[in-house]
This record gives structure tokens, C-alpha cells and sequence, in this order.
């Protein structure tokens, strides 16, 4: 048989948080594993406007690598893409259910009756809402309540300017009670807003009631790209995997990347993810891992944002990643 043709071109597409990914791309050291093939690696976000950007959410063009949200990566297999999960990770991303000033709601429980944004984007798969609706689940779920426990309130969001802008303004204006965020834009969000944190969901014990978009997020290839050159996918892979040997002995590196990637300040990247975040960019496919993301794909589904199910066991292959640990370290520049 005649080896494929070796692509032109490979993609990476990540989402503002922290990923391997993104070390790797900063330190450049994709264009430095590809480059005496004659491969171009390019990021979608950073593309020319001809790139399909689309593609960061339904994975249709067959040479994309993605690290990123859950929600994305489940809905685009739901629909039918033949994509494959290559990894996962567990990053703490600052999680909390924010109140109005003043208003003494402090703790889960005391969620009950209140009324819950709902976020609503004019967008393919609306992940944004998406998150809010397990945010608040997780929340109540900690204290052994349920959605039926309150009032979900629908908020326009197009129009608005900055993540969680229509959530917060809904929120000093008195029309909801309660509004999830996350992340470091949150962080910041929250602090011009005033708001209050209730619940901390980072401070539950148990991480199951954190489960969400980016708790665990995938690393997802399309099925053509493994089959016609899964040693591409393995050394791809093996780059994330130096990126993140890197950057457990670099916290002050990673918090300088991660500000870029955010679009944060120092105090939003300080307030949104833990101290240690830096050693947590490692991925695997461990058993833990794949149950979280089968328990957000069934929840999902029943709030009917995945037309078809995803098996999630059956969607993970492990084989790229364990041939990517045994290329051990590699040897371009520090």
C-alpha cells in the first residue's frame, strides 16, 4: 500500500485556558517537531480570515488537533463527526455562583427558590448555556437540591459585550438571583460588578459537582488523521507532553502564558486558577477521567444539548497517547 501523502498543513485550535497546547505553541516548538517534514502548523485562532473557525466547535477539517471545552467536542461527535478523544485533563478554573451585594445568600442550600440566569446565545451549540445549567447543578447537587428547586430565568446575551456581561447586568438590574462564571475573565467580571460569591464551587470536596466544560476537557483528533498518519498524531502528542514536563518547573512562565491566552490581567489569572495549576496540564485516559466525561455527556443529553448519544468509552483511544510517553523526551531547543 502507498503511504498517504504527508499534509501540507496541520491545525491546533485550544480554548483561553490553560492547555498544553497553548505552552507548546508559545514556545514554538510545533513549528520546531514539524518542520524538516515541510509541515506548517498553525493555530485557527490565529489563522487568516479564510481558515474555517467554525471548525474550533463541529472539528470538520481533518488535520485540527483541539484542546477545549467538553461541551464542543461532545456535540461535534454527536453529530456524526468521526473524531477520536486522544486525551484529558483536569484543570481547577476558578467556578463560583455570584449574587448581588448585600444579599446575605451564602452556601448551596441556600439556592433554593432563587432565580437562576440562563444565558442565551444566537450560536450553533450554545455552550455558554450549557455551562451555566451544570454549574448551577453541580451547586444544588452539593446540597442535595435540583433545578426543580428553583426558577431558571432566560437572558438574552446578544448584544452584549464580554463573557457573562448579560448574566451580570441581569443580575444588578434584579431580574435573576443568581448567576454562574468561570475562569479569569470571571474573576475580573465579578469584581467590577460587585458581586458576591455564594458557592465556591472549587472549595467542594468532591469533584463530581465540578464536572462542566473545561472539568475534564478533551484532547480530540479526527478519525482520518489517525488512520492515515497516526505517527503525526503520536508526535503531536508528544510535544503536549514535553509542553507540560515544562511546565511543572515554570509557574511563572505559565502564569505569563496564561494571561496571554486568557486576555487577563495578573489578578484574574491569580484569582481563576489554584496555586500548582502548573502541574496539572498532563493528559491521560484514565478510568476517573472517562466517567467524569461520560457523567457531563449524560448530562448533556438530558438537557438536550447532544442530538445523538456519545459512548464515551467507546470514543477513546489510548493508543496515540501511550505511543506518544514511549517517544520520550525530544531534543529541540530549550
Amino acid at each position: 500500500m502507498t503511504p498517504a501523502v504527508l499534509p501540507r498543513t496541520l491545525w491546533f485550535t485550544r480554548c483561553p485556558v490553560p492547555t498544553a497546547t497553548g505552552i507548546a505553541a508559545d514556545r514554538q516548538w510545533f513549528t520546531d517537531e514539524f518542520a524538516a517534514d515541510g509541515i506548517s502548523v498553525r493555530s485557527l485562532q490565529d489563522a487568516s480570515p479564510e481558515a474555517d473557525r467554525a471548525a474550533h466547535y463541529t472539528h470538520a477539517l481533518p488535520g485540527l488537533f483541539r484542546e477545549g471545552g467538553n461541551v464542543p467536542a461532545l456535540w461535534a461527535r454527536s453529530r456524526g463527526e468521526r473524531t477520536r478523544l486522544i486525551g484529558l485533563t483536569w484543570i481547577e478554573e476558578r467556578q463560583a455562583i455570584l449574587v448581588a451585594p448585600g444579599s446575605g445568600i451564602r452556601g448551596a442550600g441556600l439556592l433554593r427558590g432563587l432565580r437562576l440566569a440562563l444565558p442565551q446565545h444566537d450560536i450553533a451549540i450554545d455552550f455558554w448555556r450549557a455551562m451555566a445549567l451544570r454549574g448551577f447543578e453541580g451547586a444544588l447537587a452539593s446540597a442535595g437540591l435540583a433545578l426543580e428547586d428553583t426558577s431558571l430565568v432566560d437572558v438574552a446575551a446578544d448584544g452584549h459585550r464580554g463573557q457573562w456581561a448579560a448574566e451580570l447586568a441581569a443580575l444588578r438590574r434584579g431580574d435573576v438571583d443568581a448567576v454562574y462564571v468561570k475562569g479569569a475573565l470571571a474573576v475580573e467580571a465579578a469584581r467590577r460588578a460587585g458581586a458576591e460569591v455564594a458557592v465556591d464551587l472549587d472549595g467542594l470536596p468532591d469533584r463530581r459537582f465540578r464536572v462542566n466544560n473545561g472539568t475534564p476537557r478533551p484532547i480530540t483528533v479526527h478519525q482520518q488523521l489517525l488512520d492515515d498518519h497516526p505517527g503525526l498524531v503520536d508526535r503531536f502528542l508528544a510535544v503536549l507532553l514535553r509542553a507540560a514536563d515544562w511546565a511543572a518547573g515554570q509557574p511563572d512562565e505559565v502564569a505569563r502564558i496564561l494571561g496571554a491566552e486568557t486576555g487577563a490581567g495578573a489578578d484574574g489569572v491569580a484569582g481563576a486558577y489554584r496555586p500548582g495549576t502548573h502541574l496539572t496540564l498532563h493528559p491521560d485516559l484514565s478510568a476517573e477521567r472517562l466517567g467524569l466525561l461520560a457523567a457531563q455527556e449524560a448530562g448533556l443529553r438530558a438537557h438536550g444539548f447532544l442530538p445523538e448519544p456519545v459512548d464515551v468509552a467507546a470514543w477513546a483511544d489510548p493508543g496515540p497517547l501511550r505511543r506518544a510517553a514511549a517517544l520520550g523526551p525530544r531534543t529541540s531547543a530549550p
